[in-house]
């Protein structure tokens, strides 16, 4: 899989950092100690570098968590801070008195401190449990139920006619809710709803609940959305929850922030001026050369980081949506184009834009998840299996599931056919959800739900149906931690299946034709090396030669229910389907695929959506938010509207 070699080099880059720094430290600080070469200057520039260490720990901004687990270690980088700290200073105090560069090394030390203290604060920020003490309100203890309970009982002890009635709180409904725009969305509007849903919606990551009038706002202005503008609004939305678990935008994106910015670029500027101006007599040149590249290095980082921070959708967002109007904002907005265009229109003819980029590579620039289908497939998966000793092996080393995803599993493009499709399925069912039990009922549904709604007929059904029912076996074979809540024994059911279907294929001749035998399973992987028309066929062979099965006695009652397989299951069904309409049988099919989609998006646990977003984020996960934006779940518990009571007295 094309992600696999972007993944691999970042994690282990990642795991590499802190090691490299530990071991450069401890290095340069063992030279100094053991130097007796008697070169001053050489001990200088060594306690010079040191504080580079630190900034290269502070790592740069877009990746400062790989999966959320480094978030919840972050006491552990704490901890670290403070001994790379003293390890630098060790180091530095070891040159004194006589370090000629003390006075450029204190600036970078200070860059250093603050770039990894950004680090730290972001993982700690980023930690669940900092993230959803940071979305909790002020305690709200409600009206003063002893007191009022005293006045209604003097008044009633006094004879007076006395009750007690519940005042409606002020609709806070916003403005803009009640005029949801109809039309296509800009790009830029697209930024600030995703923004607004965002710090809104944000606590699904952490299973907050929310109010019905949340819900409300959100289901009347998604139903009111396109299919394009919808994705495209979770897709962003999705981005800004990235950004915030693992990169340092929620540290460095405030005033605070930029000021930090702004002493620590000071502090490497002020530290290659103070170096370019000290007497260098008696530093080796290719030394010199190396401190240079460190200080420009340094600071052609922070410039590009800058550049990234102020052309991202949270500047745009937040400089769209200031309440200062003045010349400033106004310029700042023209200089950064903010209402640039951000998308590559799905109608445009793959030619150039205009960058002068072609525009395949400007959808891939521009593009906000893998916008792609995992697809593993069972059968395929049988036909190819490795040998016993070579899976004994893979299995004892733990890669299997690594190795795997490897052989097994392929990438599809995410068509916006398909996106149309699965977003007017769940637009029907939030249009009939308008009280929170049909929401739930249409959530809980795998299947059943869609054989009371009627559609139209398509040739489509069928690519669509493929598809999705290879992805959500991908999901439960490779991805078993999202579907550990859904699945079930589905693991084991996988497994038992692939057993019978092994035990089939080695002990059946399949038909190649009405009077030549297709050989058996052998020569059938010989025949899946010559080509994909003759490994499609011989897949077709495969699958026919299952349905040829008597299966007129269910499988559990010739076989119990020790195995767990579903092969023989599945063969009835097909048969089942293949005696309706070939346009209604895909139809269907497809349909209810949406549907386990959407029951699996729904009961998957949140944290395992939020870990996706580091790996380029899945299919599940956009119909997850999606689903929530379109009222179907069961988020939404909190009833507003009665916010006080009142004692009455008379009548």
């Amino acid at each position: 899989m094309t992600t696999t070699w972007v993944i691999m080099p970042l994690w282990s880059a990642y795991l590499l950092a802190d090691w490299a720094a530990n071991f450069a430290v401890g290095l340069i600080s063992s030279s100094q100690g053991n130097d007796k070469s008697g070169h001053v200057n050489n001990s200088d520039l060594l306690a010079f570098w040191a504080p580079f260490l630190l900034v290269h720990l502070g790592g740069p901004d877009t990746i400062t968590a790989f999966a959320l687990e480094d978030n919840e270690l972050w006491l552990r980088h704490l901890l670290g801070l403070i001994f790379q700290c003293a390890a630098t200073l060790y180091v530095f105090i070891q040159t004194l008195p006589k370090n000629v560069l003390w006075i450029p090394t204190i600036p970078i030390f200070l860059a250093g401190v603050i770039k990894y203290s950004e680090r730290t604060r972001a993982l700690y920020l980023a930690s669940l449990g900092s993230f959803r003490d940071s979305m909790l309100t002020e305690p709200d203890p409600g009206p003063n139920y002893a007191r009022l309970m005293d006045e209604y009982f003097s008044k009633k002890k006094a004879k007076l006619p006395s009750r007690i009635v519940m005042i409606a709180e002020p609709d806070r409904v916003i403005k803009a809710a009640n005029a949801v725009k109809e039309d296509d969305l800009t790009d830029l509007e697209v930024l600030q709803h995703a923004h607004r849903f965002f710090e809104t919606f944000k606590g699904l990551v952490v299973d907050l609940i929310f109010s019905f009038r949340e819900r409300n706002q959100s289901r009347d202005f998604f139903l009111k959305r396109t299919a394009k503008d919808a994705f495209r609004i979770v897709e962003v939305e999705l981005n800004f929850i990235y950004d915030v678990l693992f990169t340092k935008i929620v540290v460095v994106h405030d005033k605070f922030g930029y000021f930090l910015r702004f002493i620590s670029f000071s502090s490497v500027l002020a530290s290659l001026v103070l170096f370019y101006k000290e007497k260098k007599w008696g530093f080796d040149w290719f030394d010199i050369g190396i401190t240079y590249t460190l200080l420009l290095s340094a600071m052609a980082l922070d410039a590009i980081a800058f550049l990234m921070l102020i052309s991202s959708d949270w500047t745009s967002v937040a400089l769209k949506n200031s309440e200062d109007k003045s010349f400033i904002i106004s310029i700042l907005s023209k200089l950064l184009v903010v209402d640039r265009k951000r998308w590559v229109d799905d109608s445009t003819e793959p030619r150039s834009c205009c960058l002068g980029l072609p525009m395949c590579v400007q959808h891939i620039l521009n593009r906000r998840w893998s916008e792609s289908i995992s697809q593993h497939n069972l059968i395929y998966y049988c036909l190819h299996k490795r040998p016993k000793a070579q899976e004994k092996l893979i299995g004892y080393l733990g890669l299997a599931t690594f190795l795997n995803e490897r052989k097994y599993v392929k990438r599809e493009s995410f068509t916006k056919e398909l996106r149309d499709f699965i977003f007017e399925e769940l637009l029907t069912k939030s249009q009939m959800a308008d009280d929170l039990e049909t929401a739930k009922e249409i959530c809980a549904a795998r299947g059943d739900w869609v054989l009371r709604i009627k559609g139209s007929n398509g040739n489509k059904y069928r690519d669509f149906s493929m598809l999705l029912s290879d992805y959500m076996l991908y999901l439960l074979v490779m991805q078993p931690t999202m579907m550990s809540k859904v699945a079930g024994i589905g693991q084991i059911r996988f497994r038992d299946t692939c057993a019978e279907a092994n035990k089939f294929f080695r002990g059946e001749k399949l038909k190649r034709e009405k009077t030549q035998a297709c050989p058996n399973i052998a020569t059938l992987k010989k025949f899946f090396g010559r080509g994909k028309l003759e490994r499609d066929e011989m897949h077709k062979k495969a699958c026919q030669s299952i349905l040829d099965v008597n299966t007129e006695v269910k499988p559990v009652t010739v076989k119990g229910d020790r195995s767990k397989s579903v092969l023989f299951d599945a063969s009835i069904l097909a048969k089942e389907l293949k005696e309706k309409h070939e346009e209604v049988k895909w139809e269907i099919m497809s349909r209810v695929w949406v549907e386990l989609l959407s029951y699996a998006a729904s009961h998957c646990r949140a944290d395992s959506h939020a870990q996706q977003l580091s790996k380029g984020g899945e299919l599940v996960t956009v119909v997850w938010l999606l689903m929530a934006h379109l009222g179907l779940g069961d988020q939404f518990q909190i009833n507003e509207g009665h916010a006080r009571a009142k004692l009455i007295v008379g009548k």
